[in-house]
């Protein structure tokens, strides 16, 4: 049975109206913008991830360390379903010592077990300063 292209117009769904902002492939992933969010119990920390869109899904890691180096959360998502997401971390801090100081990167697990990153970025931020940043 053959089902002509046209069968079923409105089934055509495209999801990107911009070529530009087509699916890429795992080497052309980035991290177009990471929003930090920081909350008044200065204790969690929402994180807005804007990547890429892909066509394999990549996995994050995130570590925040405080101002001594001491790590203060670590945060993995294990390939990401969508391009646009948030995601609030804990601090095990007791009480917010000011700055802290976050990495963010942008991997795929290869076949041999080793990661390929393909990006990182990295923010400092205030928790003693609710509010975005």
């Amino acid at each position: 049975m053959v089902i002509d292209a046209g069968y079923n117009a409105a089934m055509r769904i495209q999801f990107y109206d911009d070529p530009i902002r087509g699916l890429r492939s795992r080497e052309e992933v980035r991290f177009n913008q990471l929003g930090l969010f920081v909350y008044e119990d200065e204790k969690r920390v929402a994180l807005g991830f804007d990547i890429t869109p892909f066509s394999e899904r990549p996995s994050i890691q995130v570590i925040v360390k405080d101002i001594e180096g001491e790590e203060a959360a670590n945060l993995t998502v294990i390939e990401a379903l969508q391009p646009n997401f948030n995601i609030t971390i804990h601090l095990r801090n007791e009480s917010p010592n000011g700055v802290y100081h976050l990495e963010a990167i942008l991997y795929y697990i290869e076949e041999d077990g080793n990661r390929q990153v393909v990006d990182s970025t990295k923010k400092s931020f205030d928790a003693t300063q609710p509010g975005e940043q």
